[in-house]
């Protein structure tokens, strides 16, 4: 017994975690060629879905799928005959770093909710999967190109989430889906600097690639090949979705202690928000405080533990000027007429790149004699779980006030009406911005509306030819109005919206109101300003 006890003592405590450290070190497969065998597998399974209905029924969806797997067994081929020709192997080594795999899994919990009130995304299923298979194949390729190890892990899941929650391409154009992921890869292994003593990549690689297609989108004028405005706006089908992003987000916030930032940019939004409301009378947003998909954003896009700052001034200033990048961008979008739900993407590049200036601001400040004597130290010395609870209850007082899920301003066009009418900022815009996008779920009022206004000339530049356009679109809705207009473009005639128009322009950016009762559309609507309906909701009742 005492035999078997003195080496053990011998060893000591730091003995034993010297070794337990040598123990838990991942260590690479032996060198060989046959590694290559598993991007050939992944190739075959992006051949495979090739052979989905969806992809075989359409030619250019099918040369993207059969495009992408020339690539990669291209680039294998190239890559098998130079190692031969060395006699070389490459290895694996597998890392599963918790980032990855808790962020992937928060991720899909956002696409299996939101998927359930948007049914695109579940039928977007097999594309995701061929993309994943992509995203592997291509970063194994390119690690085993450069270095003799590829880091096996769950990597790619969150860069190919992530990366969807806010850009698909159609499937005409789906090719660009493929480019799109191969250019963050490339900008993970060559984009680097070094920091805190590591070469580690700048950027965070989805951001990276959203924030440059989303450059080009805008600068071709060519957001219409992609699901990006879609996504944007579908987000708020799913009911309770800031709850719900709210509830899935403090496990990001709790396991990566990303709370400081998430709540400093969330914070700027509703301020910036709240301060514009005030002053010019209507919201900045037009129907929210915060975004749904910005409010995603600030959980899942901005929030890369490996691309933002680590301590805890240093996240808070970051978290801020996301919050008054998206707010600057959102002006600056809305004002020249672009998409607006670039805002979010088009930041955080640039962010990412003053992640070694913050750091720096942070060490001067904190050797200012100012630091000390205020106890900034201290302030930011507590616990993750303390900021967590101040953002729990800033949420909660956000949801108090009907500035997540409830109702709001922007949702009723009554006000916008309003507003436009009494000449405040952008409101006519705006309206007209509403307009159109219930005339293109149907609403026939909606679109008479627009040909009134396209015909007078008063809220926005007078055009008969897309007068007539909308007069024809809600004339075949059967709106009487509207028919009465194309007879005699001369006047114009109005009329209130029918019980069908109400269904749609009450869905305040969620699902139609198809399932309410008449006396519970009457009754919406007049709690939403149509004065006409308030007094039909006794008759209906």
């Amino acid at each position: 017994m005492a035999a078997d006890r003195g080496p053990r003592s011998a060893k000591g405590p730091k003995g034993e975690a010297r070794a337990n450290a040598r123990a838990s070190t991942p260590t690479p497969t032996t060198p060989s060629r046959n590694v290559l065998y598993l991007p050939l597998a992944l190739s075959a399974v992006i051949g495979a879905l090739a052979f989905l209905p969806r992809v075989q029924a359409n030619p250019r969806l099918t040369f993207s799928v059969w495009g992408a797997v020339a690539v990669l067994l291209a680039w294998l081929a190239v890559l098998y005959v130079r190692l031969k020709r060395t006699d070389e192997g490459r290895s694996f080594v597998a890392v599963l770093r918790k980032q990855h795999y808790i962020q992937a899994c928060v991720q899909l919990s956002i696409y299996a909710y939101w998927g359930w009130y948007w049914r695109p995304v579940y039928e977007f299923a097999g594309l995701f999967l061929a993309q994943l298979a992509f995203a592997y194949a291509f970063d194994m390729l390119l690690s085993w190109s450069r270095h003799q190890n590829y880091t096996l892990g769950f990597g790619p899941f969150p860069i190919v989430f992530s990366t969807n929650l806010f850009i698909w391409f159609k499937d005409d154009w789906f090719y660009l889906q493929f480019l799109m992921l191969a250019v963050g890869f490339v900008g993970k292994e060559f984009v680097r600097w070094e920091r805190e003593g590591k070469r580690v990549h700048i950027f965070n690689p989805s951001a990276f690639t959203l924030g440059l297609f989303s450059l080009v989108l805008i600068a071709t004028g060519t957001t219409d090949l992609t699901w990006g405005p879609d996504i944007a706006s579908t987000l708020t089908l799913a009911p309770y979705i800031y709850t719900y992003l709210f509830a899935v987000g403090l496990v990001c916030l709790y396991f990566f202690s990303i709370t400081l930032l998430t709540g400093a940019a969330a914070a700027v939004l509703f301020g910036g928000s709240w301060v514009y409301a005030a002053v010019t009378g209507v919201p900045y947003f037009i129907d929210s405080e915060i975004p749904a998909a910005v409010f995603l954003g600030l959980h899942l896009l901005v929030t890369d533990p490996s691309t933002s700052p680590r301590t805890p001034p240093g996240k808070l200033l970051f978290g801020a000027m996301y919050g008054g990048g998206v707010l600057a961008l959102y002006g600056l979008l809305s004002s020249s007429g672009v998409p607006t739900h670039y805002d979010k993407l088009l930041c955080v590049p640039l962010l990412n790149l003053s992640i070694r200036g913050i750091d720096a601001l942070v060490a001067r400040l904190r050797a200012s004699p100012a630091w000390g004597s205020l106890r900034l130290e201290w302030a930011f010395g507590r616990p993750n779980p303390a900021y967590m609870g101040i953002w729990v209850v800033f949420f909660l007082s956000m949801a108090a006030l009907g500035r997540a899920d409830g109702r709001h301003t922007g949702d009723s066009l009554p006000f916008w009406e309003q507003a436009c009418a009494e000449d405040r900022s952008n409101a006519c815009e705006r309206l007209l911005r509403l307009e159109a996008t219930y005339c293109g779920d149907a609403s026939a009022w909606a679109c008479n509306e627009l040909g009134v206004a396209y015909t007078e000339g008063r809220l926005t530049t007078a055009d008969a030819d897309l007068a007539a356009g909308y007069f024809s679109r809600a004339c075949e809705l059967r709106f009487q109005a509207a028919c009465v207009n194309l007879l005699d473009p001369t006047r114009t005639s109005r009329a209130e919206p029918r019980l069908l128009d109400l269904r749609l322009l009450l869905r305040e950016g969620g699902l139609n109101r198809m399932g309410d009762t008449e006396g519970e559309i009457y009754a919406r609507a007049c709690e939403h300003g149509w004065t006409f309906a308030c007094s039909r909701v006794a008759v209906s009742l």
